[in-house]
């Protein structure tokens, strides 16, 4: 790359925004829902396994799962997503009216 590119092109600072601690929380995925309930299940089965190798366990019991038996598990996370969505437009709305308001003030 060239000087003149190089001072065009912006560099990140690497810094987040930070996330606002009112936002709702974003919804499970099937997965998660599955190892949230299976987790424990595995530990005792496994007793001497790391948190990697109790994930990798998971993961391969959720591949090899039929899609009837992750049916279940893709309600749960269809409804958690209905769930988030909503939340996120009140909270969109509030959040909206409320600087509204500031600006008002």
């Amino acid at each position: 790359m060239s000087k003149d590119v190089k001072s065009r092109v912006k560099k990140s600072t690497g810094k987040r925004m930070k996330k606002d601690p009112s936002a709702p929380k974003r919804g499970l995925s099937a997965y998660m829902f599955f190892a949230q309930e299976n987790r424990e299940s595995v530990k005792t089965e496994n007793p001497h396994a790391t948190f990697g190798q109790i994930g990798k366990i998971l993961g391969e019991r959720w591949k090899n799962m039929s899609l009837k038996d992750r049916q279940p598990y893709e309600n749960r996370a269809k409804k958690d997503k209905q769930r988030f969505e909503m939340e996120k437009s009140q909270w969109r709305n509030g959040h909206i009216t409320d600087t509204a308001q500031d600006d008002e003030e």
